[in-house]
């Protein structure tokens, strides 16, 4: 049902060219029409991105609303990306966040009235390829996956579009700006929540820092996922990575780790300041990916934002297998945009699945495909809605994996 494999092909051309997929010539003549390798990697990383939505625990009735359905060695398998695909990976951290501003409810506040925590919501994890992943990737790969909204774009209307000074994040250069709530929900913490006593950004550099310094002595790479809400938060991570050298081992800080962020439906995160910044660092790559008929990337519509990175053009009106014209929330929606890369032939071609990307995954969230496919729309549910029957014969509502320790 996932993304199909050619597994001897697809590790031998990844491994060989990942610093090319990765960005090292900020994808020259890759992007139109799309490298086939690099359609596969993009997916793959889309996957990544995507299991934070999978896993994202919706039901308000829970009292585990706004965690994870699943502890982190269950995270990969329970989303069903492991399955046929060489590209192996350990969860070593969930990450959670909050806000110091008031935010809509779906963002950082939990969804239950009685829940595992008022203040926090998860929000992303990190992974590092296994050795049987590092083959198969060329390096060890250090993943961090940002969840996008649960909401498809209700932050749209309810996020302020402020800018305010990054100060925390880029100490010495009070320029920079980012949009308010981006930043918010990035570097605020709630010493009420036993989730996040330290920020997400502080949960996730801790993490970061120790798996460099962990692998120092293998080539390693920092990639960087999300959609949407993700996005934006995504790409402020990759740049404070890089701005603030958590890219170098302590004890070898030569060794630079490329940095790269594949980025989907990204709003806008800063100002020409944080532009020009993310410019002046050679060791950081961005690739947005746009769909043609989404609004997402063009927010905030204000003088003073500027995207950064490259930009990849899809546009899945041209796939055949899509309803038409379309709406808001499937231009937007995650597997539209993976369904888009898997076909689009650039800004002159037609649209052709040259991945075979099961076009049953357009549903999970939506009902994009055309009725003559038979697939149920929004299918991506729990069993039962997470209700178990109990050995005496009652329901109980069980969604939820308890870690050893919440915490790591």
């Amino acid at each position: 049902m996932f993304t199909l494999y050619t597994p001897e092909k697809v590790m031998s051309n990844i491994s060989q060219k990942w610093k090319t997929l990765s960005g090292e010539e900020h994808w020259s003549s890759l992007l139109d029409p799309l490298d086939i390798d690099l359609r596969r990697y993009i997916i793959h990383y889309g996957e990544m991105a995507q299991a934070t939505r999978d896993a994202f625990n919706k039901e308000k009735a829970s009292k585990y609303a706004g965690s994870s359905l699943y502890k982190k060695n269950h995270l990969l398998s329970k989303v069903e990306i492991e399955q046929g695909n060489p590209f192996k990976y350990n969860v070593t951290k969930y990450f959670y966040g909050t806000s110091s501003i008031p935010l809509p409810s779906f963002l950082v506040k939990s969804l239950s009235r009685e829940a595992w925590s008022k203040e926090s919501n998860w929000i992303g994890y990190v992974a590092v390829a296994t050795d049987e992943g590092k083959v198969a990737l060329g390096r060890r790969d250090i993943v961090i996956a940002w969840r996008g909204t649960v909401e498809t774009t209700e932050w749209i209307n309810d996020l302020k579009f402020d800018l305010v000074s990054a100060n925390e994040i880029f100490k010495d250069n009070n320029d920079v700006k980012i949009q308010h709530g981006w930043y918010s929900i990035y570097t605020s913490d709630d010493p009420r929540s036993p989730f996040n006593k330290s920020s997400a950004r502080d949960q996730v550099l801790e993490e970061v820092k120790r798996l460099v310094e962990l692998y120092k002595n293998e080539d390693i790479s920092l990639t960087v996922v999300g959609h949407s809400m993700g996005a934006a938060l995504a790409t402020l991570n990759a740049i404070d990575i890089v701005y603030n050298g958590y890219n170098k081992p302590e004890s070898t800080p030569k060794n630079i780790c490329p940095v790269t962020a594949f980025v989907f439906a990204s709003p806008r995160v800063g100002d020409s300041d944080f532009a020009k910044l993310f410019k002046s660092h050679n060791d950081i790559r961005v690739l947005r990916i746009h769909n043609a008929n989404d609004v997402v990337p063009h927010y905030p519509i204000m003088i003073g934002y500027e995207h950064v990175g490259e930009e990849l053009a899809i546009d899945t009106s041209k796939s055949p297998y899509l309803r038409s014209p379309g709406d808001i929330q499937r231009w937007h929606d995650m597997e539209t945009y993976l369904h888009g890369v898997a076909g689009t032939q650039g800004s002159d071609g037609e649209f052709k699945l040259v991945v075979k990307r099961d076009i049953a995954l357009v549903n999970k969230y939506t009902d994009g495909l055309k009725d003559e496919y038979h697939v149920p729309a929004t299918w991506w549910v729990e069993k039962n809605k997470g209700m178990v029957r109990q050995v005496d014969g009652t329901w109980l509502l069980a969604d939820h994996e308890d870690e050893d320790c919440m915490l790591k």
